[in-house]
């Protein structure tokens, strides 16, 4: 199968994830890195640098390594589980990739994704709940406490530290865990894995792969399963199953921090992909599609949000599910009720 033109701006150096030899430069780099950092955590620790808490619980989701881990999809999932459970939950999101990254933005389903960023226009269609992106995350979440939410998710806010939060959820791709365990940029760790062991849960995203409701993937991990059914047109219309592209020819877009979980998937449906990988957070123009072959392209659900401008009938949104096991469920519930009667 025809891999298709390689079209990312960015990309991970192979050493990351495989036993390949580090440059010698990426290794100096990544031990003064691994100062800065660590003397940064410490200042906010020994109260140096001042943290702010918005006086309602905040529930960071984020993750140790650069790239995408499923964040977006779990806090989707936590929003709409706490409106369920009957709280008001409130998002604050940087919104990466916004032209006025400076400007705090209330992110509605109807902003504009270079205006409020792609994944919290994509939060907000999809939760409906109020969405905040600022750089300064602990601003975002005391201007949605003050708009009358009573719980703060904040989305890729684990080295945010300027927020005080309640609790904290690591997510973890499960197919490329910590790479080769190095800081950046020889590796694609934040932080070392120990700060990973000091989150409150610990979720694995195992893509499309069945989620058992027992356990979890190991000891303290829950999986998330990203479910997806529907290829729903990007022009509006009425969704089609997944299943009915099974056998046939796509052309598949990802510009997410790993795009081959998102072809993987679609090949596990038996779907014929011809995969385009673009950089996180792509801004995507017609010229990128024009891929030589008539075929259907199925994107991602937040690659879709970038492209209405120049769409046309050919174009699918995939959108995907996070799905937990219940004990998952109990067990955060449980933590969210004890902090809000601290």
């Amino acid at each position: 199968m025809s891999t298709g033109p390689a079209r990312r701006r960015e990309h991970q150096p192979a050493y990351w994830y495989s036993d390949l030899p580090v440059p010698l430069f990426a290794s100096a780099l990544a031990w003064l890195y691994g100062i800065l950092t660590g003397m940064r955590r410490w200042s906010y620790r020994v109260g140096l640098l001042r943290r702010r808490h918005p006086g309602v619980p905040v529930l960071v989701v984020g993750n140790i390594t650069a790239g995408g881990a499923g964040k977006t999809p779990l806090t989707i999932a936590l929003a709409m589980r706490l409106q369920q459970e009957g709280w008001t939950p409130g998002i604050a999101s940087r919104g990466y990739g916004r032209t006025d990254a400076g400007s705090p933005v209330w992110v509605e389903a109807a902003t504009a994704p270079n205006v409020g960023g792609d994944e919290p226009v994509l939060m907000a269609r999809r939760t409906g709940v109020k969405l905040r992106a600022d750089r300064d995350r602990a601003a975002a979440a005391a201007a949605l406490a003050k708009a009358g939410c009573d719980i703060i998710l904040c989305d890729d806010g684990l080295q945010h530290y300027r927020l005080k939060r309640d609790i904290e959820i690591e997510v973890v791709d499960g197919a490329r865990r910590y790479g080769n365990g190095r800081l950046l940029p020889a590796g694609p760790l934040r932080e070392l894995p120990p700060r990973g062991n000091a989150c409150d849960f610990r979720v694995i995203n195992v893509a499309n792969a069945p989620v058992s409701d027992v356990n979890g993937t190991g000891f303290g991990e829950w999986p998330m399963r990203l479910a997806s059914h529907d290829a729903v047109p990007v022009l509006g219309g009425r969704p089609r199953p997944l299943s009915a592209f099974a056998g046939h020819r796509v052309h598949a877009v990802a510009g997410i921090g790993n795009p081959e979980r998102f072809f993987a998937m679609l090949r596990a449906l038996d779907i014929a992909v011809v995969p385009h990988a673009f950089a996180d957070h792509h801004r995507y123009r017609a010229e990128d599609f024009q891929f030589g072959s008539p075929l259907p392209v199925l994107m991602t659900e937040k690659d879709a949000v970038k492209c209405a401008g120049f769409a046309t009938d050919a174009f699918f949104s995939v959108p995907v599910s996070a799905e937990l096991p219940e004990g998952f469920w109990v067990s955060l519930l449980d933590r969210i009720g004890q902090v809000g009667k601290t």
